[in-house]
């Protein structure tokens, strides 16, 4: 989500002229494809596709409330980029069973070769579901009213949800790749995009890449999600705001660069975030559900946004330039603000250049001051190269950084290289995943220094922590790698930038 965009109604703008497809290609093996089809318009009934087929999206592609679309493992479908802004969008009421496989995943990507892709090549992947949010009013998710082939010209609303255990469906093994085309200025779609997704919804194993917009964003709702992926977002990597209270466990964020969109398809964010979180902004903050407490600002409204992010490892640029400059505002690895709560607990945050972690106002502090802000186990390495500081200084920040105390985690004296000597931190154009091994070294500061389990965790911090973790497994390590487990990224991930 751009800094400067507000989720309402607005007019649907000129779109780019069209662009020259041809035939896809990945740096991962694909699925044999022995035919073609279009999808276009709506979804109606149970629809279900055929992994021996490439499917192009053409347009904005609805499966429309009581639908139910089935895609099984090592399904290919592009976006169309001759109808810019192409997207496949799950309305209230249906389901997406996309079920894919470490050796089969579903990848819904650019329609031109590898080679010549780039961000913006098309929309993205969309779901809405019923589940509640802080904002009041019909509220659309930035775009839907676009002047694209097949769009709603009044947009799509999320908001009024009702049933946080509303079961959107299941994604599995799947990845977004080259997507976030911008219907207008500041109105980006993302690579993928959950609104108001109730918690009966399964998401696991996902990747987005060198997307132009956010890579993932969850307005409101409560699903929960774990084991996910981003590589190069042109914004945030990890979106959440407006009541947003699922819990998310195992998840990577990679930045060397920003990447080029195609010309016409969009610009490049100004403040791209590893984290940037939010409580409530724009209209209908606090009309929609229970009023801001007395006297609170409309940023606080209720429910709270009270994500649960545990076992991440969110990695920046390290180096200084364009949007991660001194006088920028992006390169800050968790950027919390406008009313936010929410826990991060076994973490790292690395190679951030401007700060690790940005509190921004008043009304997040509020948060933290209360009961709903928490850090636990998070640890901060080589963040800062423009400032100098891993925090900000401003008197919320410093207040933050005395309420998290020692059960944060000490920054340390060590460097990122030396902890995950797996990851590159100069990626060239023909990376695979297999140049990618997200595994801590041993003995280093994150394979060790976990809470353990939630439950055992003391102290008020650690029991707010407890409590609101869930069915979520507390760890002795930190980070998105078990040390000495499973590297649950090898097989379906990629990494090509173009």
């Amino acid at each position: 989500m751009r800094s400067s965009s507000v989720f309402t109604r607005f007019a649907g703008l000129a779109l780019a002229g069209a662009l020259a497809a041809c035939d896809s290609d990945s740096t991962a093996p694909k699925p044999p494809a022995t035919g073609a089809a279009v999808l276009a318009g709506s979804i109606t009934g149970v629809r279900t596709l055929s992994k021996d087929t490439v499917y192009t999206l053409r347009g904005f592609v609805y499966v429309n409330s009581g639908g139910v679309l089935n895609i099984p493992a090592g399904t290919r479908l592009v976006g169309d980029t001759t109808v810019p802004g192409s997207a496949l969008i799950v309305l209230r009421g249906a389901r997406i069973e996309a079920n894919g496989t470490a050796a089969e995943p579903i990848v819904l990507t650019s329609a031109r070769s590898a080679g010549n892709r780039a961000p913006g090549d098309w929309g993205g992947l969309v779901i809405v579901g019923n589940a509640t949010v802080n904002r009041g009013g019909d509220v659309i998710f930035e775009g839907s009213n676009a002047s694209i082939p097949g769009a709603n010209p009044a947009g799509t609303v999320y908001s009024n949800g009702t049933n946080d255990a509303d079961n959107s469906g299941t994604l599995r093994y799947v990845r977004v790749e080259f997507a976030g085309f911008a219907v207008a200025a500041d109105q980006e779609l993302n690579s993928f995009t959950f609104a108001a997704v109730g918690s009966g919804t399964t998401l696991e194993y996902l990747q987005a890449l060198a997307g132009l917009d956010d890579h993932y964003e969850w307005f409101g709702g409560t699903v929960n999600a774990r084991f996910l992926v981003s590589y190069e977002s042109g914004d945030d990597h990890y979106d959440a705001s407006e009541g947003y209270r699922g819990r998310v466990q195992y998840a990577i964020a990679y930045q060397s660069t920003i990447l080029q969109p195609r010309p016409g398809t969009g610009s490049n964010s100004s403040d791209p975030q590893g984290f940037e979180v939010d409580g409530c902004n724009g209209t209908g903050c606090g009309t929609g559900a229970t009023a801001p407490p007395a006297g609170g600002n409309v940023q606080s409204a209720t429910p709270y946004n009270m994500n649960v992010f545990a076992n991440f490892t969110v990695v920046g640029p390290g180096a200084v330039g364009g949007a991660f400059s001194a006088g920028g505002s992006g390169g800050v690895g968790a950027v919390l603000r406008r009313g936010t709560g929410g826990v991060y607990v076994n973490g790292v945050i690395a190679r951030w250049p401007r700060l690790g972690v940005s509190l921004r106002d008043t009304t997040s502090q509020n948060r933290l001051t209360a009961d709903s802000l928490n850090f636990r186990s998070v640890l901060m390495v080589d963040n800062g190269s423009v400032t100098n500081r891993t925090w900000d200084s401003t008197t919320v920040g410093a207040a933050m950084r005395t309420a998290v105390g020692t059960g944060f985690g000490n920054d340390t004296t060590g460097s990122f290289a030396a902890i995950y000597p797996g990851v590159p931190l100069s990626p060239t154009l023909a990376t695979t995943g297999a140049n990618f091994d997200w595994t801590p070294a041993a003995g280093s500061a994150v394979a060790t220094g976990g809470t353990g389990p939630f439950g055992a965790l003391t102290g008020t911090n650690g029991a707010r922590i407890s409590g609101r973790a869930g069915a979520l497994t507390g760890t002795t390590f930190r980070g998105a790698a078990d040390p000495t487990g499973a590297k649950w990224w090898q097989g379906w991930t990629t990494y090509a930038r173009n």
